[in-house]
């Protein structure tokens, strides 16, 4: 009787700590979540759209706009222009990482460089991009190199100020381990360093796409003659909102989808890591 009677507290006490534990980590993922939420504002805009609410004038329909993207393919516009804007978007990307990388392992790893280069990039992240697009027409002209400098410039400060980071948060126990197994600079740099900054590097790519994809929608606008911002701007004239929506979407899709790469490389390149996301 006694037994029992001291073996139920202890019960009652554990079982709503177990409960508990269980209710803090998110249920398992959705399958097609992250689709759930542009369904949804398709859905209401489909739907205001059909029933009147929304003016054509100011916002096309859905089927309007389908209808458009075809017309475009179909006459070819739309696969020169996104293949003029891919180009400009891949070269400004390709050169603004190499450029953010180096900076950060020149800055990450001495003391000097960091001192050199860490100030004026943290200058360069307080002032956007676009904000020197007046300087950058003065000094390169309105012609591709402005444009693909433009976007260089949206994408190295992300990769750098991540890629810094994730350098100066390794652990400094590897960095004893490494002296004390007496590692050349190189193992030390590709055994340590570079692991250790790539959870940062990563997450500073995933900033680094969605800039480069900003910083071309604007600088296609400026005197531009190809290009999907072209197709926007010269639509604007014309007041055809539909190859405006066009636009938009398509930047977006491409946004999302470069996202989504970068995160499942993030996803297979980190898997020995366990986080809320699992």
């Amino acid at each position: 009787m006694t037994a029992s009677v001291l073996t139920r507290p202890r019960q009652s006490a554990t079982a709503p700590a177990h409960k508990a534990s269980r209710r803090l980590k998110p249920r398992r993922p959705i399958p097609f979540g992250a689709a759930i939420g542009p369904f949804l504002l398709l859905g209401v805009w489909a739907a205001g759209s059909a029933a009147g609410w929304i003016d054509p004038r100011t916002l096309s329909a859905p089927w309007t706009v389908v209808t458009t993207a075809g017309d475009l393919i179909v006459d070819g516009r739309l696969q020169d222009n996104l293949s003029i804007s891919a180009q400009r978007a891949g070269l400004g990307l390709l050169i603004g990482t190499a450029i953010g990388t180096v900076l950060a392992l020149i800055a990450g790893l001495s003391r000097w460089g960091e001192a050199l280069l860490d100030g004026p990039i943290q200058i360069k992240r307080a002032i956007p991009a676009l904000a020197l697009l007046p300087l950058l027409v003065l000094w390169f002209g309105i012609g591709e190199q402005m444009k693909v400098i433009t976007i260089t410039l949206g994408v190295f400060v992300p990769v750098y100020i991540h890629t810094h980071n994730g350098l100066r948060s390794i652990d400094s126990r590897y960095v004893e381990l490494g002296e004390s197994l007496r590692l050349p600079r190189v193992v030390f740099i590709r055994r340590i360093v570079l692991p250790g900054a790539l959870p940062g590097f990563l997450l500073g790519m995933r900033f680094a796409v969605v800039s480069a994809w900003l910083s071309l929608v604007v600088v296609e606008q400026i005197n531009s003659t190809s290009g999907i911002g072209y197709m926007m701007q010269l639509a604007r004239e014309y007041g055809q909102t539909d190859v405006i929506i066009v636009g938009l979407v398509l930047y977006g899709l491409l946004g999302l989808l470069s996202d989504g790469a970068v995160r499942l490389a993030q996803r297979r390149a980190l898997s020995w890591r366990r986080t809320l996301a699992d």
